[in-house]
């Protein structure tokens, strides 16, 4: 049994059903352009989180909307379908910005926090627990909803951005190392790849197929952007990159966002982040597009963020994760 839902005398709360996910994107456009006005949240993300086989609707969504049936609220409680060493439950939603401060976004986020606990005792597994949100730095609002509910801030991240017209040098590549284009071919062993270098990363599970699927197959994804590196046909490191144009707006500039930079844990050390990295900036150039951007832990064990500061990139803001260890 889910949550009971709230009351609120303004609105009306209610599941999302795949009929309302324009009119979801639509209030989320709207808190995007003062909550991180540099990007857009893709239709296709919301319209995603209703293709899941780990996601039901009518328990883990919810819908602020008014008396004209206009959606100014909404939010979604997920748990991590891989929970065989830690289980992960995520709290996500967003207010319309007109719509802040009226107390919709407490209800929400109570009943979110209360399916979220839901998510993780139906789970059947008893690995260690933690439940997630995680905040543009701009949302203050959003962040002090969790302290509430006893959520911490535990880490920092930054988005950083680079101009492509500055140079971009590479390191030389090892002997043995191949560095080619990714292919739709090298989609499983890219996932494998993936999974092996977040393994000790904070916050990072590994990485499920069908959630892998979504992503590779997306409407997003640039293989002609994304740079592996190979030994003996093993993929060893990785740069995906992917465009999508509605953050052109945003910026200011046609860009790439780089969505996963890694090198498998046995092969750190030699500089093959770089080298990817340095493939994809020089892709995405000749692509003629003019920025390159990305999102980093500021804590992160690697050293990533001092790596792409080398790079050329730069901050440009942050969003912090708030967490409850059960």
């Amino acid at each position: 049994m889910s949550p009971t839902i709230p009351q609120h005398p303004e609105v009306t709360f209610r599941p999302a059903t795949e009929a309302d996910i324009d009119a979801i994107h639509a209030a989320v456009a709207a808190a995007d352009r003062v909550d991180h006005p540099s990007w857009v949240t893709p239709r296709e993300d919301i319209a995603d989180m209703f293709e899941l086989s780990h996601v039901d609707p009518a328990r883990d969504t919810l819908l602020a909307v008014l008396p004209d049936g206009e959606v100014v609220a909404m939010a979604h409680a997920m748990l991590h379908p891989n929970t065989a060493e830690e289980r992960h439950a995520y709290l996500q939603g967003t207010v319309r910005p007109d719509h802040r401060r009226r107390g919709i976004g407490t209800a929400l986020i109570a009943w979110t926090y209360a399916r979220t606990r839901e998510l993780l005792d139906e789970s059947g597994s008893d690995a260690p627990a933690a439940i997630y949100q995680y905040v543009d730095e701009e949302n203050a609002d959003a962040a002090t909803l969790g302290e509430r509910l006893g959520l911490v801030t535990e880490r920092w991240f930054s988005s950083m951005q680079r101009d492509l017209a500055e140079p971009i040098d590479a390191p030389t590549r090892p002997d043995g190392v191949e560095v080619v284009a990714y292919t739709p071919d090298r989609a499983e062993d890219v996932r494998i790849a993936r999974n092996d270098a977040f393994r000790d990363h904070w916050g990072s599970l590994p990485s499920p197929p069908e959630r892998w699927e979504q992503f590779v197959n997306g409407p997003f994804l640039r293989p002609d952007l994304s740079t592996l590196a190979l030994i003996d046909g093993r993929i060893v490191a990785f740069c995906l990159a992917s465009v999508n144009e509605e953050d052109w707006v945003a910026l200011g500039a046609p860009n790439t966002y780089i969505d996963l930079i890694g090198v498998v844990r046995d092969q750190r050390g030699r500089r093959l982040a770089p080298l990817v990295i340095a493939g994809t900036l020089e892709a995405a150039r000749a692509a003629g597009l003019e920025q390159a951007v990305l999102d980093v832990d500021t804590e992160s064990k690697t050293g990533a963020n001092t790596l792409y500061e080398r790079l050329g990139f730069t901050s440009t803001h942050r969003q912090q994760a708030l967490v409850q260890r059960l």
